[in-house]
């Protein structure tokens, strides 16, 4: 029986690490479905119509607002592609406000064939979310001009003479653009298939741990 004392040992540890990764795992998925559950409570809030002072990703992260105000003309192109479009661009435009602030308003996707062309609408108001996007890694090419790579909210909000603040705009403010607003369907939550998968694992260590067992029994005999 001395022989098996390493296979037994080897399986019971193994399964308690794989076993405990996957109770892990169902711990984060719990915590990423609280924070899921309250970034959708705060989006279903009315729109406010909110000073530009002492806004916080922190606390305003996806805050529903309405800007009153016109677009300014200034552009950023930021190069995407779009499921079912194909390429494009995200128009990231100044908008100034009634109030006199200047801040960032992601208008949604603008097809490659159309950029260059007007999308200035009359002054009006528009709902949106806000955001902070920072999707600038090490790999990111610099901006050429006022076509980009990634969206980076202070370096955007620098180089059009804004506050960082970046409304993400949920209503069509021009035929040729296609809104795309903020939903947490794109808040990636894979922590369940991480979860069946550790469990899986445990598994299969556990079957192979035994038929090693079963293998020195049979040199044994």
């Amino acid at each position: 029986m001395r022989r098996l004392i390493f296979p037994i040992v080897l399986g019971l540890v193994g399964v308690a690490i794989l076993v405990s990764l996957g109770n892990w795992q169902m711990r984060r998925l719990a915590w990423k479905e609280g924070i899921l559950a309250e970034i959708d409570a705060r989006m279903a809030s009315a729109p406010a119509d909110l000073p530009f002072a002492d806004l916080t990703e922190e606390t305003h992260e996806y805050l529903p607002v309405a800007i009153t105000g016109a677009f300014t003309g200034e552009t950023i192109y930021v190069l995407i592609s779009l499921d079912g479009e194909g390429p494009g661009y995200r128009v990231i435009e100044a908008f100034e406000t009634a109030g006199g602030d200047r801040i960032l308003a992601d208008r949604g996707f603008l097809p490659d064939e159309s950029r260059g062309a007007d999308l200035s609408p009359a002054p009006g108001t528009w709902e949106g979310n806000l955001s902070w996007p920072n999707e600038v890694d090490g790999f990111t090419p610099d901006p050429e001009g006022n076509l980009w790579f990634a969206r980076d909210l202070p370096a955007m909000a620098e180089a059009l003479g804004t506050l960082p603040v970046l409304a993400v705009l949920s209503e069509q403010t021009d035929p040729q653009l296609t809104p795309m607003p903020i939903d947490t369907g794109g808040i990636p939550n894979d922590h369940r298939e991480y979860a069946i998968t550790w469990y899986l694992l445990a598994l299969v260590w556990a079957v192979m741990s035994g038929y090693y067992g079963w293998r020195v029994l049979r040199r044994k005999d």
